[in-house]
């Protein structure tokens, strides 16, 4: 299924008298404290997340998954249903592709259908984190098992997903590992990293010169014991053995309960190490949660020292790239992208408006309450006529969950595909 410009352009035309309203009364306020409107909205236009292959189907826990119909059942509907998210919201025109699932049979087909709905390839990811047929075992291990053997499995396999993203345009690696113990005593600690490090070291040394590698770190699940890259400090102590084109990737989702995520953003930063971030959402642990649902003031902090640290110089901000990652188990998970892909502009365009020059001039004098009250000017604003305004520039629906259900778009997309269709990879 597609959807048109007439299609957008008729449903807006509905609703635009009201959104004109509400910006006008925004760019009123905005425009006395001396904002320029317009330029605050060509960041809002710019500022592009990646959506990962595997959150185009239903996701699920290991207690279940349920279906919705109309699933992505290969690459090819992968990219259409992108299409779909990018059409409405143009706040997404790139896939981060998941092998050994999403291996083209055909590479001039799909980076042509790429090419055709304005799609580009975002980061690679490997998985050596599950069995697929491959001829030694990841059940204790992959990169850093104690079997030399299926190191250089695991090895081998990244290197041949770098290969099939150097035919398809992507300029990134992302690793995760599932490695660790669940016991005391299963593994040695220190030889499971020295031996994760040599096999990162391998990796490194396969990719192009213009790649970078962005290493994913993670406390506990699948193990509970320990794992080899719990934490942004070891994943960034790898990095930094590997070269400058390895940093750190942040998976919201992969912190303890109440970390402040935030300082590690920063610090991340301030060494020039922080690869780029997973969005997604938690109550207690990874638990793959709509973006925002849960914690949207976290996430404006985020978005603050992000936009703080590129404003200072301390890392650029096209260095850093952005992805949903989340796993939907009871939404439309087209919906839930599109919720996603709004909290995300809405708290980025929140941070934009903090009043930097008075936060830090409270900063320095001490003014606890003052500093505060910088932020929580900025968070409580309603910030959404702004969001949409971007999106209608850029060629996307005012509202797009309201017009995806007008369309009936799942509803087609099961004539389709089938009601017991099922997304490769999950």
């Amino acid at each position: 299924m597609r959807i048109t410009q007439e299609n957008i352009s008729e449903n807006n035309q509905s609703i635009l008298s009201a959104h004109q309203q509400e910006l006008d009364f925004l760019s009123g306020l905005l425009s006395k404290e001396g904002v320029d409107i317009w330029a605050l909205i060509d960041k809002i236009k710019e500022f592009q997340i990646a959506v990962p292959s595997w959150a185009l189907g239903a996701g699920g826990t290991r207690f279940g998954r349920f279906g919705l119909g109309g699933e992505p059942r290969n690459l090819e509907e992968k990219l259409e249903d992108i299409g779909l998210l990018k059409a409405l919201t143009q706040k997404t025109s790139s896939v981060s592709l998941h092998i050994p699932w999403d291996i083209p049979s055909d590479y001039s087909t799909i980076t042509g259908l790429a090419s055709e709905l304005g799609i580009s390839f975002d980061a690679m990811n490997s998985n050596t984190f599950q069995d697929y047929g491959q001829q030694e075992t990841y059940k204790l291990g992959s990169l850093g098992n104690a079997k030399k053997s299926i190191r250089n499995q695991a090895v081998d396999h990244n290197i041949q997903v770098i290969e099939i993203g150097k035919k398809l345009g992507s300029k990134g690696l992302t690793v995760w590992l599932a490695d660790g113990s669940n016991f005391p005593g299963q593994s040695s600690m220190r030889n499971a990293l020295q031996w994760t490090q040599e096999s990162l070291t391998q990796i490194y040394t396969a990719m192009p010169d213009d790649w970078k590698l962005l290493l994913e770190y993670k406390p506990y699940e699948p193990n509970f014991y320990h794992t080899i890259i719990p934490d942004w400090g070891t994943s960034s102590l790898l990095c930094k053995s590997l070269g400058d084109r390895a940093k750190v990737l942040v998976d919201l989702g992969h912190h303890l309960p109440n970390t402040n995520i935030e300082q590690i953003v920063a610090t991340l930063m301030y060494q020039d190490m922080l690869a780029g971030f997973h969005f997604n959402d938690s109550k207690y642990g990874d638990d793959d949660l709509t973006t925002g649902s849960i914690k949207p003031y976290q996430l404006f902090l985020i978005f603050c020292e992000l936009i703080s640290g590129s404003e200072d110089g301390a890392q650029t901000w096209e260095s850093i790239s952005w992805m949903i990652d989340a796993s939907h188990n009871t939404k439309d998970p087209l919906e839930d992208l599109m919720q996603a892909l709004e909290v995300i502009s809405i708290c980025f365009t929140k941070a934009l408006l903090v009043d930097r020059k008075k936060l830090s001039a409270c900063q320095l004098d001490g003014d606890v309450v003052g500093a505060q009250e910088c932020l929580q000017e900025a968070f409580q604003r309603d910030v959404r006529p702004l969001v949409r305004e971007a999106r209608i520039q850029n060629g996307g629906a005012a509202n797009p969950i309201t017009l995806y259900r007008k369309l009936e778009v799942r509803k087609n997309l099961i004539q389709e595909r089938g009601a017991n269709s099922r997304s490769t990879g999950l």
